[in-house]
């Protein structure tokens, strides 16, 4: 009972002495934990002076320099219904691609349809058009054979011996007639007075020819009569019929010809629109034809299958080419290359877009092939920047640019990843710094000096750069530490509003300093822009954006330039929605992925 008393009171003396001990633990493992990080911190990095490249590394894909391109020449979309799988050695007319047409058969068959009864209306209208045809030359002679008799009519009573001389004759002979029985009964009835004088006739037979004489006399003077009214009337008045019926054959047969040729436009109008409708249709059977014809791709030429490149949508996603694909027309689905020459194509942020021109001398080292190098040059830069780019992030600026490749090698493959440094310029000998040892502070590009008495702050002035090193034209001497990180406490002036058009934003570069090829401030320039692409791209950019934020510079980003918050969190969830295989195709499409933008991450956190 004794011993468990004293047990119970020696317990707190006991964990008290526990306490104590843990206190003075802590006190010196913070002790010394603080002390190394201050000496790492005043540690810094070192003002290095030689030669400095300055270079532009970007990761990119080899293409062929010259390949054929298979595209879809179908109307619409088709689907793939057999492709040759990709890498495959084809020859010259090997099949390389059936694609569905079915819709296209349906067609034509509809269309053979259309085709028939547009040829059975063409056929129907020209017949119409001869029977029309045939049907004028038939008024029109009848109307010539009208004006032939009105011709002759006229002919014939104008002629010497024709109606006129006829009618006028006639008429005198009855005159003539008339006179010769006048004298007749006048001669016959003075014989019968004499008789009738003698008693040889009685009174009823001398009035009879005394009747008899008076009817000649009457006929004679109607004779005469008729004459004049002939000459004076009848024959003129005839004359002017036939003249007149003349002219009207003449009139006739005009019209007639008109109206011929008014019917024969109708018809001729009505077959020339069924000839057009026949050909259209006919055109439009050929071209379903030959569209059908096209759904199998026959290789123009021998060499290496490789599948065409699809256009990523706003959601970095792409359908790739494989069997069941829905390809568009003029589409590229297949691209043969040669094997003669190949090009790297990369795509640069328009931070560093002044620095590269054509005609630059490039190293590219490809992945599959190991350490070794190859010879280039810049071959084009796009004037514009890719708009694919904005999907991902609508602050991103890049830019396509191809470097040809000049040392060819057998094992050089089409998509092949690689990495490029286009050689911008070589200086003999100059002071530099690591890009993370360079801030901003108003109009001035500041550097932390390490000494006994901490930190001093030194305005400097700034040239060329790449993504590890900062060339430094004044305020800096060989041998001398930099910080960096900002040392505690330090807060950047606000940038005066003359210098607002050369601030470097996020997605954007000083046009001043970029002209001249040198940031206004290294750190900064080259940090910001990157951040701003929203890829994971190298150290630099990164420690980068921590220096010029006031962080620890160690290579995590301290900010994101003006990105919107709203844009960054669309982006995540864009993110969230994809599939792992998705993202791990964006963050390769971006560079990411642990690849980097070449060797220059690790050199900027140490300053080495």
């Amino acid at each position: 009972m004794k011993n468990g008393q004293a047990g119970i009171k020696a317990l707190p003396l006991a964990i008290a002495v526990a306490v104590a001990g843990g206190l003075v633990w802590w006190a010196l493992s913070r002790s010394s934990s603080s002390a190394a990080e201050e000496s790492s911190k005043i540690r810094g990095a070192p003002v290095q002076k030689g030669p400095l490249r300055i270079s532009v590394i970007e990761r990119g894909n080899l293409r062929a320099a010259d390949a054929v391109s298979i595209k879809s020449e179908i109307e619409g979309n088709s689907t793939i219904l057999w492709i040759i799988s990709e890498g495959s050695v084809v020859n010259d007319g090997d099949l390389l691609v059936e694609l569905d047409t079915a819709q296209q058969v349906d067609k034509r068959l509809q269309q053979e349809i259309s085709v028939r009864n547009a040829d059975a209306a063409l056929v129907k209208s020209t017949k119409n058009y001869e029977i029309q045809q045939s049907q004028n030359d038939s008024d029109i002679k009848k109307a010539e054979q009208k004006l032939l008799f009105a011709q002759k009519d006229l002919e014939k009573f104008d002629a010497d011996q024709g109606e006129r001389t006829n009618q006028l004759a006639k008429a005198q002979e009855q005159i003539t007639l008339a006179e010769e029985q006048f004298k007749q009964a006048e001669t016959k009835l003075n014989w019968s007075r004499e008789l009738f004088d003698k008693g040889f006739l009685t009174k009823t037979e001398l009035d009879a020819d005394d009747l008899a004489l008076k009817r000649a006399g009457i006929q004679r003077e109607a004779a005469k009569r008729d004459l004049s009214l002939l000459e004076r009337y009848q024959l003129e008045r005839e004359r002017i019929e036939l003249q007149s019926g003349l002219d009207e054959a003449y009139r006739e047969l005009e019209r007639v010809k008109l109206q011929a040729a008014a019917k024969l436009v109708d018809f001729e109008s009505d077959m020339r629109t069924r000839s057009a409708q026949l050909k259209l249709e006919q055109e439009k059977l050929d071209k379903l034809v030959s569209q059908i014809s096209k759904a199998k791709i026959f290789a123009p030429r021998g060499g290496m299958v490789v599948y065409a490149q699809l256009e990523q949508n706003r959601m970095g996603q792409s359908q790739p080419i494989q069997e069941g694909t829905q390809v568009r027309e003029r589409q590229e689905i297949i691209t043969i290359p040669n094997a003669a020459g190949m090009v790297a194509q990369v795509s640069l942020h328009e931070s560093v877009l002044k620095q590269v021109a054509v005609g630059q001398t490039c190293i590219v080292k490809i992945d599959a092939l190991g350490a070794r190098e190859f010879r280039g040059r810049v071959n084009f830069v796009a004037v514009l920047p890719d708009q694919n780019s904005w999907w991902a992030n609508p602050n991103t600026r890049l830019y396509r640019t191809e470097v040809q490749i000049t040392e060819g090698h057998p094992d050089m493959r089409p998509g092949m990843s690689c990495a490029i440094e286009i050689l911008v310029e070589d200086i003999a000998d100059t002071i530099y710094v690591p890009v993370q040892a360079i801030f901003r502070s108003g109009g001035d590009q500041l550097a932390f000096v390490t000494g006994s008495n901490g930190a001093d702050e030194r305005v400097v002035k700034t040239g060329r750069f790449n993504d590890k090193w900062v060339q430094v034209l004044e305020g800096l001497t060989e041998g001398e530490q930099v910080l960096l990180a900002s040392p505690p406490g330090f807060s950047p002036a606000a940038s005066p509003e003359s210098s607002t058009a050369s601030t470097i934003t996020a997605g954007s570069v000083e046009p001043a300093s970029a002209a001249s090829g040198a940031p206004q401030a290294g750190a900064q320039a080259v940090g910001a822009g990157k951040a701003a692409a929203g890829a994971t791209s190298g150290a630099p950019a990164d420690a980068t954006s921590g220096a010029a934020t006031g962080g620890d510079g160690s290579g995590r980003s301290g900010g994101r330039g003006n990105i919107d918050p709203a844009q960054i969190e669309e982006f995540r969830k864009r993110m969230e929605s994809m599939t792992p295989e998705e993202r791990e195709k964006m963050r390769e499409r971006f560079g990411g992925g642990g690849s980097g933008r070449g060797s220059g991450g690790g050199q900027g956190g140490s300053g080495n």
